[in-house]
């Protein structure tokens, strides 16, 4: 806890140790809601008599920020009246929100306890496919005519902007309720109040499909200074917004999710302590049996070079050294790739480039390590002839040996970098996630094919000395 944090849960202390009901609201009303969120998972046994403290207002604001586990044991434990209270306060895209994580029959419960309009909101936006934009999207939000005048509009707002989640963008439709133009509300602050809408209008607005992918949304939003941006359907009829915050938890929620995918795993459906040990084991195996069947090829492929491994026995030390550079240097290479691609820095197209600088990146940092290998030798060679060490001595040919491991790591490296590059955008093209490619499997990948280049090397190189 920070000291401040430490500050605010002291004085909760203080005014709870008072019995003051009344104090204690005052005091909890008065906290930024991410200080009341802190005091809720630092007080797990009273958080109910944090929640019942607290205006409605401010109720739905710190529900909001909690984790999925707190909100669902608060809806539980809370009074029914409250609880009902809350999820019909709550904007429609925090409830769907909180309701798509949920067992169907329990939704099926808490929607009961929603008022008609509140209810008609929600199941159709858990109508919309999952991780849709139409999943995030809320239907309050300020609509004008383009025949009403500034006077108009600013009446507008005065009578239904505080039901709507954001005023700052006004949104003008047609009869049809089709969407014309986007207008920021500091335009008809500054305008004259008889002046027309449809004179301010410049067509220039930028729309969601509600069946974009919660991708889509952020991407737009990076690329557009907005606060919230409209949602239309195929025939560009407005149904909502959706607005900045709620992608930011989208964004965050997709991070956990290719971090998870880059370990090696399947992602989560629910936080990682909710989630039972049968789902966890079944969310992992498929990727560890993947990955121990790829690794039986490495066997396969050592032991495709027995014979050689038998006249150079020294070639095997060197084995974990070959398969580690390679699997370190293909996992670093695809992480940056894959998280270019969910920045938008690279795409597709860029394939080429990608491939020329990975090939030029890849040389020179295969010959570094190569250099380094080779004066490790070297080194270790120097001492043992001088008598300064006394363990195994890589004899008279400890420079083609020292050889052998560089080209090795030039090759490995170029080659594991070009893999580790190329994976993400493949599946890309295919169709399936970037992040799948994770670090475990390209570094099985680069096992294989890292030992059949050190052995290859190794003929060329010792062929006629040691072997």
């Amino acid at each position: 806890m920070t000291e401040e944090e430490m500050l605010v849960q002291e004085q909760f202390e203080d005014v709870l140790n008072t019995g003051d009901k009344e104090a204690l609201s005052e005091f909890l009303n008065e906290q930024n809601i991410s200080d009341v969120a802190e005091l809720i998972d630092e007080n797990e046994d009273r958080e109910i008599d944090i929640f019942m403290s607290l205006s409605m207002h401010r109720a739905t604001g710190v529900f909001k920020i909690l984790d999925h586990p707190t909100q669902k044991r608060i809806i539980k434990n809370l009074p029914p009246t409250k609880s009902a209270e809350l999820l019909n306060k709550m904007e429609p895209d925090d409830r769907t929100s909180f309701f798509e994580d949920l067992p169907n029959e329990v939704v099926r419960e808490l929607v009961k306890t929603l008022v008609p309009e509140e209810r008609k909101i929600t199941l159709s936006l858990l109508g919309y496919p999952e991780n849709s934009v139409g999943r995030l999207m809320t239907p309050d939000y300020v609509y004008v005519y383009e025949d009403n005048t500034v006077a108009e509009v600013l009446d507008i707002i005065r009578g239904v902007g505080k039901n709507t989640e954001t005023i700052d963008v006004i949104y003008v439709i047609d009869k049809h309720g089709e969407l014309l133009d986007d207008l920021r509300i500091r335009e008809f602050i500054l305008a004259s109040p008889d002046t027309k809408v449809s004179e301010m209008m410049d067509g220039r607005f930028i729309e969601l499909n509600v069946n974009d992918d919660q991708e889509t949304a952020n991407e737009v939003f990076k690329m557009n200074n907005r606060v919230a941006l409209p949602v239309v359907d195929d025939n560009n009829v407005l149904l909502g917004i959706v607005t900045i915050d709620d992608v930011l938890w989208v964004t965050n929620e997709e991070f956990s999710e290719d971090i998870q995918k880059i370990g090696g795993a399947q992602a989560l459906d629910t936080p990682y302590l909710e989630t039972p040990i049968f789902t966890l084991v079944k969310k992992r195996v498929g990727w560890l049996v993947i990955l121990f069947l790829g690794e039986m090829l490495t066997a396969t492929a050592m032991a495709f070079f027995n014979d050689e491994m038998a006249q150079v026995i020294i070639l095997t030390n060197f084995i974990p050294l070959i398969i580690s550079t390679g699997g370190n240097s293909g996992t670093q290479a695809s992480t940056l790739i894959i998280q270019a691609m969910a920045l938008g820095e690279v795409s597709l197209r860029d394939w080429w480039r990608v491939m020329r600088r990975e090939i030029m990146s890849g040389l020179m940092l295969g010959i570094i390590l190569g250099i380094v290998g080779f004066c490790r030798i070297a080194i270790w060679s120097f001492l043992m002839n001088h008598h300064i060490i006394t363990s195994y001595n890589y004899g008279p040919y400890w420079v083609l040996i020292g050889l052998t491991v560089c080209f090795s790591l030039v090759g490995v490296v170029l080659w594991s970098s070009l893999i580790g590059s190329m994976l993400p955008l493949l599946l890309k093209r295919l169709g399936a996630d970037p992040a799948s490619s994770s670090a475990p499997f390209v570094a099985t990948l680069v096992d294989v094919t890292g030992l059949i280049i050190f052995f290859n090397v190794a003929l060329w190189t010792l062929t006629g000395t040691l072997l």
